[in-house]
């Protein structure tokens, strides 16, 4: 029995799975390939690699050791066949979906989208013959009424940027699959320590591997899991075809670094959160605190049942609305104003004006995203440095 693969805990496979350091030279850590072509050692085995026949490796857009190594790594902690890293979040949603959706398709999503997917969804996918029509996920019954015959799959976000909607996964899959439909959730937010959707019956995950993923902010990076057939598609069409998002040697590199830690990241992450949360609920500035770790909070319940532990992210609303919220964030220290998330450092921002300005007024107050609605990352820092911050700038 291998004692750093399937039977082992989550941190040892993050730190070990698919690299064995005495099969080469010795070196601890998985050796950065460069290369951007591969030779073949003859013109047969060539064909034979470009007819799918044999696993040697072509040209660094379909894939290098490397990348090769982070894939089966991603894919082992979701508990997915097969995995695409690709150049960032979005390059892994957009090559997914070009895989999958064809034009006349329907996809069904959630109401509360990132603002690029949303983007994407929109000025994209629709430009191109397919529609996007969104529903109210946490009420899973809602699907069976909206599923027609063009409607290929299911798509949404748990707990959703920015608002933290948390949707029942396995509720969402049971009526998906019952109707033939496959099932994508973005889980950039709780990382596979936290959150598993494949476990609840989700086809298929995407990861902005940006954020917790890598969880240092510097780099760019995105992932696919999902059965072996699909990723391959995803891999042969979606990336090299399609978008050209493949991941550089050196980020694939950098992913592998940051998943050896990501347990513990994770583990602090939720704790400040979670201690924030409550802090934030009890203050007299605050009018809202959206946190899935709150018994009060409406998802509270379903995180407790597919999720290990609540995530690092979370949302406010203030009692001074718009300009009570901008004066707040202004007024912060130790939390960085700056998009992203998942870094070690505590980050805010102001979705209505940033990360979610694609969406017009009328469709952010549609879709639950609030002009004084904050954004806040949890980070690393000393928890006590953190309230302190948080009271201080809501003391206006």
């Amino acid at each position: 029995m291998d004692m750093k693969d399937e039977s082992s805990g989550f941190a040892t496979r993050a730190i070990h799975h698919g690299y064995d350091p005495y099969s080469g030279n010795g070196a601890l850590t998985p050796p950065i390939h460069v290369s951007s072509t591969y030779a073949f050692p003859t013109a047969e085995i060539g064909a034979q690699r470009f007819a799918g026949e044999d696993d040697g490796y072509i040209y660094s857009r379909i894939g290098n050791p490397g990348t090769r190594l982070l894939e089966a790594r991603i894919a082992n902690l979701e508990g997915g066949e097969d995995a695409v890293v690709t150049a960032s979040g979005m390059g892994a949603i957009c090559s997914l979906l070009w895989s999958l959706l064809r034009p006349g398709d329907e996809l069904l999503a959630d109401q509360t989208l990132y603002g690029c997917t949303f983007s994407f969804f929109h000025h994209g996918l629709q430009e191109f013959g397919i529609t996007v029509r969104h529903i109210d996920l946490r009420n899973p019954e809602l699907l069976v009424k909206e599923i027609g015959p063009q409607t290929r799959g299911v798509y949404f976000e748990t707990p959703a940027n920015p608002n933290m909607r948390v949707v029942d996964i396995g509720a969402v899959t049971e009526i998906a699959k019952k109707a033939g439909i496959w099932v994508a959730v973005d889980n950039t937010y709780c990382s596979p320590y936290v959150q598993k959707p494949i476990e609840h019956g989700a086809n298929f995950v995407v990861h902005s591997a940006t954020k917790y993923l890598s969880g240092h902010g510097d780099l760019l990076a995105g992932a696919v899991i999902g059965d072996r057939a699909t990723m391959e598609r995803v891999r042969l069409f979606g990336v090299k075809d399609m978008t050209g998002s493949c991941l550089s040697a050196f980020d694939a590199h950098l992913v592998l670094r940051g998943l050896k830690t990501l347990q513990l990241r994770m583990e602090r992450h939720c704790a400040s959160a979670m201690e924030l949360a409550h802090l934030l609920d009890h203050h007299p500035a605050v009018g809202r605190v959206y946190y899935p770790g709150l018994e009060s909070d409406p998802g509270h319940e379903i995180m407790k049942r597919q999720a290990n532990g609540f995530g690092g992210m979370m949302a406010l609303d203030l009692k001074g609305g718009h300009d009570g919220a901008l004066r707040m964030i202004n007024r912060l220290e130790v939390f960085t104003r700056a998009v992203s998330l998942g870094d070690c450092e505590s980050l805010v921002e102001h979705p209505a004006s940033m990360t979610h300005s694609v969406y017009t007024p009328e469709e952010r107050q549609r879709h639950g995203i609030g002009e004084g609605l904050i954004r806040m990352s949890v980070g690393l820092e000393d928890l006590c440095d953190l309230k302190c911050d948080l009271e201080q700038a809501l003391d206006f």
